[in-house]
């Protein structure tokens, strides 16, 4: 991209925020924060895990993101007998004019977006076959290695409760999502909102604001974004303070926590707040973008022991006094 070019994108996503809110408002009462990390996560061009009870929209947030960027959109439900090549497609023998022949018949990884709904019912086996689709954004079926659609996208939904016969995701694979966005109950004057509207006539439509190439072009310009040592610095320290068993880690670290945050974690920090600066208007990073990502990035990552279940000590808790510990 030209100077001129970047200049004219920066622009764009600096009054993106306001009119993507307007469209997903639509159809999403409320669940600003939700709205904000979801879109952070795209525009970042990382894959997001979604955690919520059911009930709550998650399937159709993800949807209405799809549209408002025009993106292809496939949404694959995870069940305890699905097989890879439900996911990444197989080859089907047809008649062609030449005889019969094995032909590639494409699962529905291959979209711009994926839901994966319930990602924690299915398998190992089946879910690592998402891995190299999320590292790669490739597939390799019978030999034969496949590029994806740009851009792409998986946005993973877990739900919370009844988690007999569910397989957990394994750590390697949880942290290759940028975000995991929690989506809780609304209020009551939303909840009485969302009845209101889905109880009545047909809503708006939304609107496509933008495409895909124009998606790559603010994943580009996001990573020109200025962002102090300082600010790395915090980020990187922040990571470091979760891992038990380390010099200088915070006390009610070694209480409460098994597994800290890696290396990806400091990368997706900066990334995240890299794209939120830009969003809000900014043209460098602060030590607030950091802050405000930090539970989105970390909760995920930062895996807490026994003990502090007993204690009833969540993950968030220990994330909260982490940022008021890392200085």
């Amino acid at each position: 991209m030209t100077p001129d070019q970047e200049r004219t994108t920066v622009e764009l996503l600096h009054t993106a925020r306001g009119s993507i809110f307007t469209e997903v408002a639509k159809v999403i009462v409320g669940q600003q924060q939700v709205v904000e990390e979801m879109l952070i996560g795209l525009i970042a061009g990382g894959h997001g895990l979604i955690t919520g009870a059911p009930g709550l929209a998650k399937t159709l947030l993800v949807k209405t993101l799809a549209q408002v960027f025009d993106l292809s959109f496939q949404r694959i439900q995870f069940t305890p007998d699905l097989m890879p090549s439900d996911i990444t497609g197989t080859e089907i023998l047809e008649d062609t004019p030449e005889g019969r022949k094995l032909v590639f018949s494409k699962g529905p990884i291959f979209a711009n977006m994926i839901l994966a709904d319930e990602i924690n019912r299915t398998p190992p086996k089946t879910q690592a076959a998402l891995l190299e689709a999320m590292q790669e954004h490739q597939v390799t079926v019978a030999g034969k290695t496949m590029r994806l659609e740009e851009p792409f996208f998986v946005l993973a939904t877990q739900n919370p409760i009844e988690m007999e016969g569910t397989y957990p995701l394994p750590e390697a694979q949880l942290d290759r999502f940028l975000l995991n966005v929690v989506i809780d109950y609304l209020p009551e004057d939303d909840e009485v909102k969302v009845i209101q509207r889905t109880t009545a006539g047909p809503g708006e439509k939304v609107k496509s604001l933008f495409n895909g190439e124009q998606l790559r072009q603010f994943q580009h310009v996001i990573r020109q974004v200025p962002c102090a040592e300082d600010v790395v610095r915090f980020a990187v320290r922040l990571a470091a303070a979760s891992r038990p068993g380390q010099p200088g880690t915070p006390a009610f670290v070694k209480e409460w926590v098994s597994w800290g945050a890696g290396t990806r974690a400091g990368q997706a920090l900066v990334l995240a707040a890299k794209t939120r600066a830009l969003l809000h208007g900014r043209a460098h990073v602060t030590f607030d973008d950091i802050k405000a990502l930090a539970q989105p990035v970390l909760r995920h990552r930062v895996l807490i022991n026994y003990r502090a279940e007993a204690e009833g000590v969540t993950v968030e808790k220990v994330i909260a006094q982490l940022i008021d510990h890392v200085k």
